[in-house]
């Protein structure tokens, strides 16, 4: 937040365009391409990171509330709500401080600037690895109850689930530190593009072998009934239209976000890949994004959950 300015400067210095492609206006001379730049109103952020809030506050309560609920699937549901929170909080509370220091409503030394800043980007990287985390803690739970329906319940247990959140929050928690503290290396930008990769691979896998099962057993069904054609094609692009908006919005929301950290890596002064560090605030505006669809693809889709958010 030292910086002010139309980009943010979270995760350290991630977000500032690297020397070689900081002026934003083209020389005559200048052959390169024509850099279409988005820009993201500060009110904009504010609005997305508000939305967010009261909708992953609103399943977090709904699940804190109804008895029925309390069981590891929507435990992980819950821990996936409170990540996505913590984005919004972090990034609403990031851009309320900023407008604060540019109007001159907040003045304070550099140093409390920094700490806090330091601070506010710790959270907003451990909330982002908690939700990637939890995003595919839920696709291995549901992947169990499928293929293990029988031997879920003493596979899954609650005190497992307690074990794999807490190793989770802790291990984003240290995660943010080491890369707030090593974010000019290239090693961390690379594990944490790793990683990314090796979450989407993950979820991928693990839905499409679950699609492919429902398939198999709305073919079982059709061959009983004796409709096999309607049945089968019906159901077979039912879940294919869910799984491609799963992993479509999974993957427009985070992959710009680490596109971008893979350019820093590939192509730090390229003219192209300046003209895409210049959109940062844009990816940043998509994970908000994912954290406002989050509840509405593995929340409110429950016909109990509803049914407590109205009682709430």
């Amino acid at each position: 937040m030292p910086a002010l300015g139309s980009q943010r400067r979270l995760l350290g210095s991630l977000n500032c365009t690297p020397p070689a492609t900081l002026p934003l206006t083209l020389a005559p001379n200048w052959t390169g391409p024509q850099c279409l730049e988005v820009s993201i109103p500060d009110g904009l952020f504010l609005s997305l990171g508000l939305v967010s809030l009261v909708e992953n506050v609103l399943v977090v309560a709904a699940i804190a509330k109804n008895r029925n609920l309390h069981s590891p699937m929507y435990y992980f549901i819950c821990c996936l709500a409170m990540s996505d929170l913590l984005v919004s909080v972090s990034n609403v509370l990031e851009t309320a401080v900023m407008l604060l220091l540019e109007a001159g409503v907040l003045a304070t030394q550099a140093a409390v600037v920094q700490q806090l800043d330091n601070v506010i980007d710790v959270l907003i990287c451990g909330s982002m690895v908690s939700s990637l985390c939890f995003l595919g803690a839920i696709a291995v739970d549901r992947y169990i109850s499928i293929f293990y329906a029988l031997r879920y319940h003493s596979v899954v247990t609650l005190p497992r689930a307690w074990r794999i959140i807490a190793a989770i929050w802790v291990a984003s928690i240290l995660t943010s530190v080491l890369f707030i503290t090593y974010y000019n290396h290239t090693v961390v930008l690379l594990c944490l593009v790793g990683f990314f990769i090796a979450m989407l691979a993950l979820m991928a896998v693990l839905y499409v072998h679950m699609l492919a099962r429902a398939c198999q057993h709305a073919r079982g069904i059709a061959r009983l009934q004796k409709r096999q054609r309607p049945i089968h094609q019906g159901f077979g692009l039912k879940g294919a239209a869910t799984l491609t908006i799963l992993l479509g919005v999974f993957f427009l929301c985070w992959g710009p976000f680490f596109l971008h950290l893979s350019l820093i890596v590939l192509c730090p002064q390229h003219p192209t890949c300046g003209c895409i560090f210049k959109n940062f605030n844009l990816f940043l505006a998509l994970i908000i994004c994912n954290a406002i669809v989050d509840p509405l693809i593995y929340a409110f889709r429950s016909q109990e959950l509803r049914k407590t958010l109205q009682e709430v």
